[in-house]
């Protein structure tokens, strides 16, 4: 049972450390050059015992008159040798953080850049504080993991090769009690290791979905007060917090057993040499023949099981911090390789100063393959005009204006700009040819100039200022501390919705792009301020192709074309005079709005 368990576990495993090791391969000579002071380490290492057993052999056969000069020179040696060793760990470590932090990088910027060509679809499916977890604090996990594998694996590894070699030329037959009894350290650190592979999986998508819960509750803090839902939140926070505690401290239980596991497997090698090395000791200690072993043998070769065994213990710990970092690299990866979104055509061509024909010909879209939400839907809108697009809550709305701005793509059906289908536009050249607000806000950290001109980085002062005048923004942006230099933080920080919403109609102020989309785009702002800005967008779209999606009918009154949708079907179509003379669907939503 516990086999099978495993199985996808150690094919996941193997493609993940292929991943890393693809990171890796642009950093091979300086992976070479670790593996090269690696072995210097380890030899020097190795060569201090020999002439530490050297200078108990000349202490005994001194008898009394102990040859200081001989014990001198040893000592220097040790010293040099001590010195050489202590640089050379010194030159690799730096090394290997070198190449660690190196990979760390390249895989966040791969994670940043794939982030950015993701499909919507995914992103409004998945937990931001998620996605977050994996690219901050998996990466974090992974990094440590990679580190600690340089810098104890390498030298584990080769420390016990050269430990074999050195002993086999000391004692053959010592070499093999220490060579027979080893081996048990192994299948320890695997057994366990294999058992808490699933306790670290579990642990990583926990703490993703604490992240994911601390991230949302933080960006919603006035809706948790409004409706009392501070105890509410703080129990499922416990509950997740005490799954986290856990998984947590099952994983860490699991895998500290390797440790002491292996010392303990390492205290019977080194007993066993002891007695075997030091039967041979004895039993020629005083005779006139050769001793098999002499007791500075014994002592350099004590040494050496002592470092032979040592990297057992870190190269068991090893491999358990390695479970977590391919785990942490798994769920990384996961998000590097999510399917991206269509790739543009291969002669995609820009568009450049449009002049706003718009044509959607039999356009169909589901979110939900066997759940269509668009049917059948055409329109045809001429250079200039405005069109406003009205209905119930989730009839479509924005969903139209989504295809627009090819967030994404429809299923069946085209659209066009200009008479080019937008899928053999670049995605660039068409959303920057059209000015877009929303009702939902979108503000980043820093002055209030910087994200005014977010969409024209080089647009003077001036320029500015007359686009806040415009937006009738510039009144409140006098009166903020530091005026348009005033500091805001994540998502307007300190400013009402209604300021945000004004800040953003000033950025389209300040771009006027040769289309708009505006989606409730009033919808915070008090009526008198609406009535000033309904004007200046008047302005705006003279000569513009717009579009309008609102609920409160009495601003579209002005539109050329009003399109009345009900389950993504146009089930209306024409100004708003004609449509309120149908007596339809339309009327009934804009007297509605009267109704006491």
């Amino acid at each position: 049972m516990a086999n099978t368990k495993n199985k996808p576990a150690k094919g996941v495993t193997k493609k993940t450390i292929g991943k890393i090791l693809k990171y890796i391969k642009k950093y091979i000579p300086l992976v070479i050059l670790s593996l090269i002071l690696a072995a210097v380490i380890v030899v020097f290492t190795l060569y201090i015992p020999i002439l530490i057993g050297n200078a108990v052999d000349l202490l005994l056969a001194g008898k009394g008159n102990i040859d200081f000069d001989g014990l001198f020179k040893i000592m220097t040696r040790i010293g040099i040798v001590m010195l050489i060793t202590a640089l050379a760990q010194w030159v690799m470590n730096t090394i290997n953080n070198h190449i660690t932090y190196h990979v760390v990088e390249d895989i966040r910027n791969d994670a940043m850049e794939h982030l950015h060509v993701l499909p919507l679809s995914y992103l409004d499916t998945q937990a931001t504080g998620d996605i977050v977890s994996r690219v901050v604090a998996d990466v974090d996990t992974f990094a440590d993991g990679l580190l600690m594998g340089f810098t104890q694996l390498f030298t584990g590894v080769m420390t016990i090769l050269g430990t074999l070699i050195f002993m086999l030329r000391t004692s053959p037959i010592v070499t093999i009690v220490v060579v027979v009894i080893t081996p048990l350290s192994f299948f320890v650190a695997k057994f366990i290791a294999t058992h808490t592979h699933d306790f670290f999986q579990k642990q990583s998508e926990v703490r993703a979905e604490q992240t994911a819960l601390i991230d949302e509750m933080i960006g919603n803090q006035k809706i948790v007060k409004i409706f009392s839902r501070e105890e509410a939140v703080k129990e499922e926070f416990n509950e997740i917090n005490n799954r986290l505690q856990d998984t947590s401290l099952k994983a860490v239980f699991y895998s500290s057993l390797v440790n002491p596991s292996t010392r303990f497997v390492n205290s019977i090698v080194y007993a066993g040499v002891a007695v075997v090395g030091g039967f041979f000791v004895i039993k020629t200690f005083g005779s006139t023949e050769a001793a098999a072993l002499t007791v500075g043998e014994l002592t350099c070769f004590l040494s050496y099981a002592n470092q032979y065994t040592k990297p057992f213990n870190e190269i068991s710990g090893v491999i358990t911090e390695l479970q977590n970092a391919i785990v942490c690299a798994s769920r990384i990866f996961e998000l590097i390789e999510a399917k991206a979104q269509v790739p543009e055509a291969e002669n995609a061509v820009e568009l450049k100063e449009p002049e706003g024909t718009i044509v959607l010909k039999g356009v169909e879209f589901r979110y939900v393959p066997d759940r269509p939400l668009i049917r059948n839907f055409g329109l045809d809108v001429k250079p200039g005009q405005r069109v406003a697009i009205v209905g119930p809550t989730g009839c479509g709305k924005t969903t139209v204006i989504n295809l627009l701005m090819r967030f994404y793509d429809v299923d069946e059906g085209s659209i066009s700009v200009d008479g080019v289908d937008i899928r053999e536009l670049t995605r660039k050249s068409l959303r920057s040819n059209y000015g877009m607000v929303l009702q939902e806000t979108w503000l980043k950290a820093g002055t209030i100039k910087e994200n005014i001109c977010m969409g024209k980085p080089d647009a003077t002062d001036e320029e500015i200022i007359a686009a806040a005048k415009a937006a009738h923004s510039h009144g409140f942006i006098k009166r903020l501390p530091n005026g348009y230099n005033t500091v805001i933080g994540e998502d307007g920080g300190m400013l009402s919705q209604g300021q945000k919403q004004l800040l953003c109609i000033t950025r389209v102020m300040l771009c006027l792009p040769p289309m708009l989309i505006l989606d409730e785009a009033t919808s915070s702002i008090d009526t008198r301020t609406e009535i000033r800005i309904q004007k200046a967008f008047a302005k705006l779209m003279q000569g513009r192709t717009s579009f309008i999606v609102a609920h409160r009918l009495s601003t579209i009154k002005e539109a050329d074309i009003i399109l009345v949708m009900k389950d993504g079907n146009i089930i209306e179509q024409g100004n708003h005079e004609s449509l309120l003379a149908k007596g339809g669907f339309y009327a009934e939503l804009y007297n509605s709005q009267f109704a006491v």
